[in-house]
């Protein structure tokens, strides 16, 4: 008995059986870091910006568009994106004083890739992104008199 061209067989069997799901282990640890960058990213720019701002409000559009841009930068929707402005003295409003630290905290979902909309699958399989930054305002700001 011989077994000729069993061995190629073999091969892509086992090929296929190992190869796909590190292919989609190497999709998904792709995905993650693209989400680690934009929050990340989008975190630190936003709270260079807002501490520049001459008011809240404008800080707060700044911060918007900032997080915006980082998340639109490596390809990810930001539909399930909250952000968050602190400071010491409480919310985005009192936060611009002389010497005040603003921190910024960017919460995503990483959603994986392939994964159904079954039964509500994409939204259970996604992973949960955080990152935050701190910066100061400058003793020098000038903001609205």
């Amino acid at each position: 008995m011989t077994d000729e061209g069993s061995a190629s067989l073999e091969f892509i069997i086992a090929g296929l059986v190992l190869l796909v799901p590190i292919v989609y282990l190497v999709v998904v640890l792709f995905q993650i870091q693209a989400a680690v960058l934009a929050a990340e990213g989008g975190a630190r720019q936003a709270a260079r910006l807002f501490v520049e701002a001459p008011d809240a409000r404008t800080g707060t559009e700044r911060v918007s568009t900032a997080v915006e841009f980082a998340l639109a930068d490596q390809g990810i929707d930001d539909s399930r994106v909250d952000v968050t402005i602190t400071c010491a003295d409480g919310g985005p409003a009192d936060c611009l004083d002389p010497g005040d630290l603003v921190t910024i905290i960017v919460r995503l979902d990483a959603a994986l890739p392939l994964a159904p909309p079954v039964l509500g699958l994409d939204e259970r399989t996604a992973v949960p992104i955080e990152a935050s930054a701190v910066n100061a305002v400058s003793e020098f700001h000038v903001g609205e008199p």
